[in-house]
C-alpha cells in the first residue's frame, strides 16, 4: 500500500510539472512589462483562465488588491469573485515572508496552477498585481492566457515621483485621480501635488475665505508663448476668468484614492515666493503696499510676502489646517524663485536682519524657512523645498529636490541632508519632445527639447557622489508645469510615453536599464493606453535620422520602423505633410542623392491617430 501511494504521489507531481517545451526560458522582452522587474524568467507555457476566476485574500491589503484584480478581470469580460479560501484559487494573494524586507517587494508566479503574489506588505502585493495585470491582455479576448513566469522584484529607488502642477491650470478631482491611476499602474508612489502659485491658490484654508473667493481665481490668462514676446503690444489675453479650488473634504476623498492605490501625496505650499495670489487676497503681508491681482502672467515676480510676524502667523495657520489632511511625511514650501527685491527695500527686513545678525539678504529666506521648518517637525512633518533653499542654509533636516540640475542635490547629500534627483534637463515633462523650438506640427508648449530617449538616459546616482553617500538620494522625480498645459488630452500627450522612462528610472536599477530593450517592451504598451483612451503622444517613425541615411553611389536608402504594433507609416517626398492617405512604406526607400529632397514620414496608428512627421533633408 505505501508503494501505491508513493507511485500516485509521485505521478501527481509529474502531471504538475510542465512539460519540456512549456519549461523552455523565452526573453524577458516578450513579456513587454514597463518597468522591468528586477528578476525575471519567463517560459514559453501559459495559464489559461477559467470562465470564473477565484481570488484569494485574506488581510485587509490583501482584499484591497483583490478589489483592483477583480475590477480588472470584469474589464476583460470574466467574472471573478474574492475568497479567502485559498484552495482552488485561481489567484492566490498572500502578505508573507519574503527575502527582501523592502515593504515594496513582491514575488510572481504564474504556473499550471495559476498566478500567486507574496510580498511582505500591502505596497509590494499591490506592485505585484499591477505586473500580473500587464501580463493580461489590455481588452476582453474569448481566451485569455497568461505566460509562465518567475519574477523576483523591488524598486530601486524609495521615492519614484511625479508633480502636477494645478496652480496654473485648474483640473478637477476627476482627472487628478486618473492622474493617479497613471502613476500607480507604472509603480510610481509618490504625488507632488503643487497646490498654490502666483497664478492660483486651489486648497479651501477655513480661517482665511478670501484665498478661495480672491486667490483661486484670476482674470484671464495669457495667449501664445510668453518667452516670445518681446514688446508690450506681443502680450494678448483670452478674457477668461479662470480659477478652482479644491474643498477640504474632496482633497480626503482624493487622498484616500492615492492610498488605496499605495500612493503618497506630497502637498506643496509655496512660500515665500510665488505667492501673488496670496497677497490679492491679503495685501497686508506684503512689504510693498497694494492692491495686488491674481497674476495673469507666468514666470517670476517681484512681488513674494513679507517675513513679518503677520506672515508667519498666516503659514503656520494654513498649514495647520493642511497637515491634517495630509498623512504623508513630507510638506513641500517650494522656496524656488523669491527675487529680495521687495526684502532689500523693506524697513521690517532691515530691522530682522540687524536683529539676527544676517549679513546678507538671501539668508534671510533660510531664517524664514527655519522657522517654518521648526513648526513643520512640531507637527511630526518633515519639510522638503526646492534647491534655492540651500542658499539661506538649511537644517540638517531638510529634504532637497534639485531642479536646477544636478548640483544642490550633491550638495545636499555631502552634507548628509536626504535628495530628491529631479533636474529640468531630464525630468520636466511640460518641456517640448520635438527638436525644433515651438514647432508648429506640436501643441503650444514652454520650450526647452526632452525626447523619451533622454529621460531614460537619467541616472540618479551621481558619479559625484561616493556610495555612502548615495544613500542619502532617496530617488527621482519629474514634474509637469502647466502654464501651457490646460486640458486632460494635453496633459497626457505631454506625460506619455515618457512617464514610463521615468519609471525604469526610478524602479530598474542603471545597470540593467537598455534603451532598445526598453522600446521593444514599450511598444507592448501602447495598446494598453489605447484601451484606456489615453491620448499619448504618438512616437514618429525612427530612421529619419541623417546618421541612419546610407548612402551608396548616386543613391540613399532609408529604413523605417514603428515602435507602435500594427501601425502604419505613410510618407512623402516632396517636403508636404503627409496624412493617412500618403504614400505606405513597406520596404527601405532608395532615393536619389544631390536632390535635396525633404522626405517627411508619420506613424498612423490601428486606432487611427497620427505621429508628428519625422523629416529629414537628402542632400
Amino acid at each position: 500500500m505505501r508503494k501505491k501511494a508513493y507511485l500516485l504521489l509521485v505521478l501527481s507531481w509529474i502531471s504538475l510539472l510542465p512539460t519540456r517545451a512549456q519549461t523552455q526560458e523565452i526573453p524577458a522582452s516578450n513579456l513587454g512589462l514597463v518597468p522591468l522587474p528586477l528578476e525575471v524568467k519567463a517560459y514559453d507555457g501559459k495559464f489559461t483562465l477559467p470562465a470564473k476566476i477565484v481570488i484569494a485574500a485574506k488581510t485587509a491589503d490583501e482584499q484591497n488588491v483583490a478589489g483592483f484584480l477583480k475590477d480588472y478581470f470584469t474589464v476583460l469580460g470574466k467574472v471573478a469573485t474574492v475568497t479567502p479560501d485559498a484552495n482552488q484559487a485561481t489567484v492566490k494573494l498572500k502578505i508573507g515572508a519574503l527575502t527582501s524586507k523592502n515593504p515594496e517587494a513582491y514575488q510572481l508566479t504564474v504556473d499550471q496552477s495559476g498566478a500567486s503574489i507574496t510580498a511582505s506588505a500591502g505596497p509590494g502585493l499591490f506592485y505585484g498585481a499591477q505586473t500580473l495585470m500587464q501580463l493580461l491582455p489590455p481588452t476582453a479576448q474569448e481566451t485569455i492566457a497568461v505566460p509562465y513566469v518567475r519574477i523576483t522584484d523591488e524598486p530601486a529607488f524609495k521615492w519614484r515621483g511625479n508633480m502636477l502642477d494645478v496652480a496654473r491650470h485648474f483640473f478637477p478631482v476627476a482627472f487628478v485621480k486618473k492622474y493617479i491611476d497613471y502613476l500607480a499602474a507604472y509603480k510610481i508612489n509618490t504625488f507632488h501635488w503643487h497646490l498654490t502659485d502666483d497664478q492660483g491658490w486651489r486648497v479651501e484654508i477655513k480661517k482665511y475665505p478670501k484665498l478661495t473667493q480672491i486667490s483661486a481665481f484670476r482674470n484671464e490668462s495669457l495667449v501664445g508663448a510668453q518667452q516670445l514676446m518681446k514688446k508690450p503690444e506681443d502680450y494678448k489675453y483670452d478674457g477668461i476668468p479662470h480659477g478652482g479650488f479644491y474643498t477640504q473634504e474632496e482633497i480626503k476623498d482624493v487622498v484616500a484614492y492615492a492610498q488605496k492605490r499605495y500612493i503618497t501625496v506630497v502637498p506643496e505650499i509655496e512660500m515665500p515666493g510665488h505667492s501673488v495670489a496670496i497677497l490679492a487676497a491679503y495685501p497686508e503681508l506684503a512689504c510693498k503696499p497694494g492692491p495686488y491681482q491674481t497674476r495673469t502672467l507666468w514666470g517670476i515676480s517681484d512681488d513674494i510676502v513679507c517675513p513679518s510676524e503677520e506672515t508667519f502667523q498666516f503659514f503656520e495657520n494654513v498649514l495647520a489646517e493642511v497637515i491634517p489632511l495630509f498623512p504623508g511625511k513630507y510638506v513641500h514650501i517650494g522656496g524656488d524663485e523669491a527675487p529680495k527685491d521687495r526684502w532689500r527695500e523693506s524697513n521690517l527686513v532691515k530691522g530682522i536682519m540687524k536683529k539676527e545678525k544676517i549679513k546678507d539678504v538671501e539668508k534671510v529666506q533660510g531664517w524664514f524657512n527655519n522657522r517654518i521648518e521648526k513648526f513643520l517637525l512640531a507637527k511630526g512633518k518633515k519639510l522638503i523645498g526646492w534647491d534655492e533653499i540651500l542658499e539661506g542654509g538649511i537644517s540638517p533636516k531638510s529634504t532637497i529636490m534639485s531642479w536646477r540640475g544636478e548640483k544642490g542635490g550633491i550638495e545636499a547629500a555631502r552634507h548628509g541632508n536626504e535628495v530628491v534627483m529631479s533636474p529640468a534637463s531630464h525630468l520636466y515633462l511640460d518641456y517640448g519632445q520635438n527638436p525644433v523650438p515651438h514647432s508648429p506640427v506640436e501643441p503650444l508648449m514652454i520650450g526647452g527639447y526632452l525626447p523619451l530617449e533622454k529621460v531614460y538616459s537619467y541616472n540618479p546616482l551621481s558619479s559625484e557622489l561616493t556610495p555612502a553617500q548615495h544613500k542619502y538620494i532617496l530617488g527621482v522625480q519629474a514634474n509637469l508645469w502647466t502654464e501651457y498645459i490646460p486640458t486632460p488630452e494635453k496633459v497626457e500627450y505631454m506625460l506619455f510615453p515618457r512617464i514610463m522612462a521615468l519609471a525604469e528610472v526610478a524602479w530598474t536599477p542603471s545597470a540593467k536599464k537598455n534603451y532598445a530593450d526598453f522600446q521593444q517592451r514599450l511598444g507592448q504598451q501602447f495598446p494598453r493606453l489605447d484601451a484606456k483612451n489615453i491620448k499619448y503622444r504618438v512616437p514618429e517613425p525612427a530612421g529619419l535620422d541623417s546618421t541612419k541615411i546610407v548612402k551608396q553611389g548616386d543613391k540613399a536608402t532609408l529604413t523605417l520602423t514603428s515602435i507602435v504594433p500594427d501601425a502604419q507609416i505613410r510618407y512623402t517626398l516632396d517636403g508636404t505633410m503627409p496624412n493617412e492617405t500618403a504614400d505606405l512604406y513597406t520596404k527601405p526607400l532608395a532615393l536619389p542623392v544631390n536632390r535635396n529632397l525633404k522626405i517627411r514620414a508619420i506613424t498612423v496608428t490601428p486606432k487611427g491617430r497620427l505621429s508628428v512627421p519625422a523629416e529629414v533633408v537628402i542632400p
